[in-house]
């Protein structure tokens, strides 16, 4: 009796300790930051739309916008929204052949159930849908809610606030670009669980014989690998390689801890990995949800298209990664030199011989990428992937156990929430709004032509340090892409600009996985002594970024792009 009393107890503390710490902050719930959130979300909802968005509602033929009927984004969105009303509007020559504006919700006594819209309802709801983006990319910020939670939040908003039907809510969530990020996320666990990414990043290393060719040959074929597999696997499993590398060198030179050196491998690698982004669709999620914005804007791009336009940014980048960090650190090591190919010998001998799974996985690895760069636009992204995912299952190199531990759904959530606030952005017009008032601050001549990439590039750039690469290009590609009608320039470059520069996360910790885990991993293997310090990313990654804008603009931007065919839109 006496310890069932305790336990009730003990149990009302837990109670009362619960319940007074229903305030405090934990790891995907912030209830200040949701409180704020919600306060400041309800009086932006409350406020009436800027009279820059009526005027919008019933500009015609906006430019940036594809006015789907009559000639307004209100006409579009009644014909959406209001189907029944505007059809009957048009029988009733209350909507002329040529596409005057729509007769008011007053005026149309015959829809009582579901009149047309006004120019300003439509505004308040292309404001609302402005509101809710602003929400999310709060939430996805500062992650006061789980991300799965606030993947959920957009379906809810966009339903509630009547902004797009369901069917076309429940579309939205399903394009191509969500098939395609799920596809790869397996396919990388797949590549994992059988070695292969281990193996391909030990052969690389074993080739390797001083910090020169660490620098100019190993950086950049690490970029390049990062192109088309998990740039985050590469670096969890060279960090510890390396700390091999770093510890066996310190002790032929007998030397207890070089920082130079360890900077040299831990930054080099992390930032060359941070840099294969651009150089196809599969580099990471980032890339896909700029595939789905295409898409949905119009002008879908295929894996190879890709790949002509951002690969041959990757290979000059990894040069200027490897000579930057070459001549700052080199002159600096304590040790007389490096060689990286003794240490790995030893890794490369204990290796399983290659066969078995972790060759089909190779086959299925080569003919997934053979058929993004072949069949093209006609099987999107998503189908293919979703092949060698099926081709993995029926190998039995993936169970479904590993596939919910290795693929984080959230995140699939967050590229599938991203496409779904793509589509509400533009449809509604506020997207275009929204261009139009960042096209209206930025100075004259970065508004012009592909001057406007360069305003892209530097806002993304800036951007992707301070939230997930993802999140950035999901916050920023409803936003830039009007932007290309509105500057007369070609809309893939401006969602490539955007894409590529969202590689550029190098000053932060927090910017990327990559720097996440080069900080967390980059430890002395015999005395646990950190190796990095959090301003190390800013003093040599500060550089780095400033580095990878001028490759990206003078190499990229204004230099073979310059040379290469751009199709008609």
């Amino acid at each position: 009796m006496v310890h069932h009393g305790e336990s009730l107890a003990h149990g009302a503390s837990i109670d009362r300790k619960e319940s007074s710490g229903f305030w405090a902050s934990q790891p995907g719930y912030k209830p200040v930051l949701i409180l704020i959130a919600f306060v400041v979300f309800c009086t932006l909802i409350i406020l009436p739309p800027p009279q820059g968005l009526l005027d919008l509602m019933n500009t015609e033929n906006p430019p940036g916008y594809k006015v789907t009927a009559g000639k307004t984004i209100t006409d579009s969105v009644n014909h959406k929204l209001r189907s029944a009303a505007y059809k009957e509007a048009s029988a009733s020559r209350q909507v002329p052949a040529e596409g005057k504006k729509l007769i008011p919700a007053e005026e149309t006594a015959h829809e009582k159930a579901k009149p047309l819209l006004t120019s300003e309802q439509v505004a308040r709801l292309a404001k609302a849908t402005l509101v809710i983006f602003a929400l999310v990319v709060f939430l996805w910020g500062t992650e006061a809610l789980p991300l799965g939670a606030t993947d959920i939040l957009v379906a809810v908003m966009l339903y509630l606030f009547g902004i797009l039907p369901i069917e076309e809510i429940s579309k939205a969530y399903m394009q191509d670009a969500v098939l395609f990020i799920f596809g790869i996320l397996a396919v990388a666990v797949g590549v994992a669980k059988t070695g292969l990414d281990k193996r391909i990043g030990l052969i690389l290393l074993s080739r390797i014989k001083s910090a020169k060719a660490f620098a100019f040959i190993f950086m950049p074929a690490l970029a390049m690998s990062a192109s088309f597999l998990s740039e985050h696997a590469l670096v969890a499993l060279l960090i510890p390689v390396l700390m091999g590398v770093y510890k066996v060198t310190c002790r032929m030179y007998g030397v207890e801890k070089d920082r130079a050196l360890a900077i040299f491998l831990l930054l080099g690698i992390c930032f060359a990995a941070n840099h294969g982004g651009p150089g196809s669709p599969a580099a990471g999620g980032r890339n896909a949800i700029m595939v789905g914005y295409l898409m949905a804007h119009g002008a879908p791009i295929s894996f190879l298209e890709w790949m002509k336009y951002g690969f041959m940014f990757v290979p000059l980048m990894g040069v200027v990664i490897g000579a930057y960090m070459y001549l700052r650190l080199k002159p600096r090591f304590v040790v007389g030199g490096m060689n990286p190919s003794e240490v790995v010998k030893s890794e490369v001998a204990r290796m399983p011989k290659f066969g078995g799974k972790e060759a089909i996985m190779a086959v299925i690895l080569v003919v997934l990428v053979i058929a993004w760069i072949v069949l093209g636009e006609e099987a999107g992204l998503g189908g293919p992937t979703l092949y060698a995912v099926m081709a993995m299952f029926l190998a039995r190199i993936l169970t479904w156990d590993d596939v919910q531990e290795g693929v984080a759904f959230d995140v699939v959530g967050l590229y599938a929430a991203a496409c779904a606030m793509g589509v509400a952005l533009k449809f509604s017009g506020g997207a275009l709004w929204l261009a139009q008032a960042f096209v209206g601050v930025l100075p004259d001549f970065l508004v012009k032509g592909d001057n406007l990439t360069i305003g892209v590039s530097l806002a993304t750039g800036i951007m992707t340090n301070f939230m997930s690469d993802g999140a950035t290009v999901a916050s920023l590609g409803p936003i830039f892409l009007p932007m290309a009608d509105l500057a007369n320039v070609h809309v893939w470059k401006i969602g490539l600009a955007c894409a590529f520069s969202s590689s550029f996360a190098n000053f932060l910790v927090v910017g990327t996985p990559n720097n996440a885990i080069a900080y967390g991993m980059g430890r002395d293997p015999e005395t646990g002594e950190k190796l990095l310090d959090v301003m190390d990313f800013m003093k040599y990654g500060l550089p780095i970024t400033i580095l990878a804008w001028i490759v990206l603009w003078f190499w990229a931007i204004f230099g073979y792009w310059r040379f290469l065919s751009w199709p008609a839109m």
